[in-house]
């Protein structure tokens, strides 16, 4: 429906790179540069520069930039709201969630609403929670869901689902005959935390300090790991501690893997939550949301 040379500048814009924008959209390079010169033909004006082996968005990039995104964003209402009308809900919907919702808790609900809407095409983008709210800036993403307790200025968040955090050894650890520990026995113990930006090292850290005065300095911190699954696996290995989400370790607790531990006097809370841009969500974003919350009130 739109002019395919829109959709050439925003993806290039998107990702600031040809060959990027050329994998996307299959086509080639020369093409897509065909269609990048034939924008600045019309406009007049040059709206990409190069810096050294990198591009950049001229000033009238910028602008053409996120005139474009707003276009999308009208053509993606424009085709849910038609479908509405025809009872065929169509188009495209990207979702980006935090490692830990990705990989326990959203992928369940992904393959009901697919089922529910077979038309509609989803994708899942995995990343930490910074990464997904900038990926909401630059307009990679139609929807974010988060973990931990930031709220970024210029981004709606809106209440999807609980979430509670616990310490947790590996069950051959010299800590598993334990079954409760202190604020000053945890201060000993070597533990593993996700990296910085991490929404759960957020509600990690924000917990602690709340209920026993502790910083991060004060923890005797092993290692920082780029994910939950990279975490679990040490912890086989090893006797370190963790403070993991439950849906994430389920599986390995049941099957005597992994043991939680108490810690006395805290429990660590969160809730997940929808991200949006300010203006809020509408069509396929927020008819997921819907269908989200709906699927696991159900559960309550």
């Amino acid at each position: 429906m739109f002019d395919f040379r829109l959709k050439v500048f925003f993806t290039v814009a998107k990702h600031l790179s040809f060959t990027k924008a050329s994998n996307e959209l299959l086509i080639s390079q020369p093409a897509i540069t065909k269609h990048i010169k034939e924008i600045e033909t019309k406009l007049a004006i040059r709206i990409f520069e190069r810096k050294g082996t990198r591009i950049a968005l001229t000033p009238a990039g910028k602008i053409l930039y996120e005139k474009t995104k707003k276009i999308f964003e009208i053509y993606k209402e424009l085709e849910y709201e038609i479908g509405t009308l025809r009872k065929q809900y169509t188009g495209n919907l990207v979702i980006g969630a935090s490692s830990t919702i990705a990989q326990w808790v959203i992928p369940v609900v992904l393959s009901k609403f697919k089922e529910a809407y077979p038309s509609i095409k989803i994708s899942l983008v995995n990343g930490n929670s910074t990464q997904i709210e900038n990926a909401l800036f630059e307009g990679k993403i139609d929807l974010g869901i988060v973990e931990g307790n930031r709220r970024r200025k210029g981004l709606r968040y809106t209440f999807f689902k609980n979430d509670i955090l616990k310490p947790v050894v590996s069950s051959k650890s010299k800590y598993s005959g334990l079954d409760t520990i202190s604020v000053k026995e945890l201060l000993k113990i070597p533990l593993l935390l996700r990296e910085h930006g991490s929404g759960t090292l957020d509600v990690i850290l924000k917990t602690l300090h709340e209920k026993a005065k502790i910083n991060l300095s004060d923890l005797n911190v092993l290692m920082h790991l780029g994910s939950t699954e990279s975490i679990k696996t040490y912890l086989h290995h090893s006797d370190a501690m963790a403070i993991i989400s439950c849906p994430a370790i389920k599986k390995e607790v049941e099957a005597g893997i992994l043991k939680t531990v108490k810690l006395k006097g805290i429990k660590f809370k969160r809730n997940f939550r929808f991200v949006c841009n300010q203006g809020g969500q509408r069509g396929l974003a927020k008819k997921f949301m819907s269908f989200a919350k709906r699927h696991y009130n159900e559960k309550l």
